[in-house]
């Protein structure tokens, strides 16, 4: 007679376990031995999601009597007009952004603005600070004609677009004379770029210039921003960025200033100790760090909630000061920035910044409206896969290490979590230069497959081949 596990198959009989509504166990124990449940541990498994390639979503704008489509960046697939800030959202990032506003209004007088949809035109960029316009780090969208249908292909038009394409068709896109001497858009014939922005910073000008600002009262703007950055653990292409501008006369410099950094210390690091353990001595510290200019600074923060090594020093936001402009010569302006992903993160407690963006309704569930609770994951121990990639540079077209973690981020639709430097080698004989990376793959919330896994890795070196000019090895 066979036998499992030292058991004759004849004495092990089926027993089924329903502890759990809806979830069922089934195994085997023996006659002999007596089956314990107070005190016992339930293992409860569920099924996971099948990881699905995701393409980007295609939009359309009207400008003038022209429409144009655009396609997401492959890099930022999923991840435009989410409204995770709209009224009716429960998202954490909305959360912490209400509770962040709420706080300061006990402080100051507020005025919030209404956020347009991110894309900016090439032209009218005297709106924008040079001190915060980063070309290389942005990512650039084509504008090409379409004829389909006077509707967005996504299948609705919010209230941020309606109002981005108010002030968007205020702008003129590249215009080129006909041979009639009419002026024509350049996307009728060919395509017209934007670019997605990339900091809320872009819009200071515009609203300090606006002839109803009020000085004295906190300005606060707040909405998604775009940009191309390394894949590491806190560093995210798309992210909420909240703006307070707070404009007040230079005489009231040293006394506003000090006062509104002071407030913030103590309303950000009553977010990031709310769920650390009752009667823990720990303490988030929240640090505003002097930059060269010694009026402007980077708000760093230490963390508990990821251990003490995996967030030491991380920088959340920024503070910038301004002298007078023209239309307020004798007024002094200040300008917080803050990363509403990064600080929800810490308040959670939730350790994978792609988490924000899942599509699995498991992980909205996980929070209540008002209240800041410890995240708990419902991942749990996700399969990594490691692959290394070799590759030639090409001298002439030299070799841009950011476009390198962007393609690695479109390809594998955001399941690299960490791509490391191995090495440089040098052919002493055909002075050829090759690289060596190291990329490590693993999702947060879906069942990735090796051999999924197998099929990115081959079309990342066809891509890097195609995009970068490198030979791979």
């Amino acid at each position: 007679m066979a036998a499992l596990g030292g058991l004759i198959l004849s004495d092990v009989l089926p027993f089924r376990c329903e502890a759990v509504p809806g979830y069922k166990c089934t195994g085997y124990r023996s006659q002999d031995k007596s089956f314990h449940i107070e005190g016992a541990l339930n293992h409860i498994f569920t099924r996971s999601l099948p990881f699905e390639g995701s393409q980007p979503r295609v939009f359309s704008i009207k400008l003038g009597d022209q429409w144009f489509s655009f396609s997401e960046p492959k890099a930022l697939a999923g991840k435009l007009n989410r409204g995770f800030l709209e009224a009716s959202s429960c998202h954490p990032i909305k959360i912490i952004n209400e509770k962040l506003i709420v706080e300061l209004g006990k402080i100051f007088p507020l005025k919030r603005l209404k956020c347009s949809f991110p894309l900016l035109p090439l032209e009218g960029t005297s709106v924008l600070p040079s001190w915060n316009c980063d070309s290389m780090s942005s990512f650039w969208i084509n504008l090409h004609e379409d004829n389909s249908d006077s509707e967005f292909l996504n299948g609705e038009i919010t209230k941020e677009m309606e109002d981005f394409l108010v002030s968007f068709s205020q702008f003129s896109i590249y215009k080129s004379p006909r041979r009639d001497g009419k002026e024509v858009h350049e996307g009728i014939s060919g395509q017209a770029k934007v670019w997605l922005r990339s900091s809320l910073l872009v819009h200071v000008q515009a609203i300090i210039q606006a002839p109803d600002f009020l000085p004295g009262s906190l300005y606060i703007l707040s909405g998604p921003v775009f940009r191309k950055c390394h894949i590491l653990p806190f560093t995210m292409p798309a992210f909420h960025e909240t703006l307070l501008i707070l404009g007040f006369n230079q005489s009231l410099k040293d006394g506003c200033l000090p006062s509104l950094l002071n407030h913030l210390t103590g309303i950000l690091d009553s977010f990031l100790t709310q769920t650390l353990p009752e009667g823990s001595m720990l303490s988030s510290s929240v640090e505003f760090v002097p930059q060269l200019n010694a009026n402007n600074y980077m708000i760093h923060v230490k963390s508990h909630n990821f251990g003490p090594d995996c967030a030491k020093d991380l920088i959340i936001g920024s503070v910038t000061s301004s002298a007078a402009n023209i239309t307020h010569k004798d007024q002094y302006f200040v300008f917080v920035s803050i990363n509403l992903d990064l600080l929800a993160m810490l308040t959670w407690g939730i350790a994978d910044w792609r988490m924000l963006w899942t599509f699995d309704n498991r992980f909205m569930k996980k929070f209540v409206p008002g209240e800041i609770e410890p995240f708990k994951s419902y991942s749990l121990y996700p399969p990594c896969y490691v692959h290394d990639i070799s590759f030639w540079l090409n001298e002439e077209k030299g070799f841009d290490e950011l476009e390198f973690h962007t393609v690695a981020r479109a390809v594998s639709q955001d399941t690299i979590i960490s791509i490391q430097f191995l090495g440089r080698f040098h052919h002493p004989k055909t002075e050829q230069v090759s690289l060596c990376y190291r990329l490590t793959y693993q999702t947060c919330d879906k069942a990735l497959t090796q051999q999924q896994v197998a099929s990115m890795q081959s079309q990342f070196r066809k891509e890097i081949q195609q995009q970068l000019h490198v030979i791979p090895r």
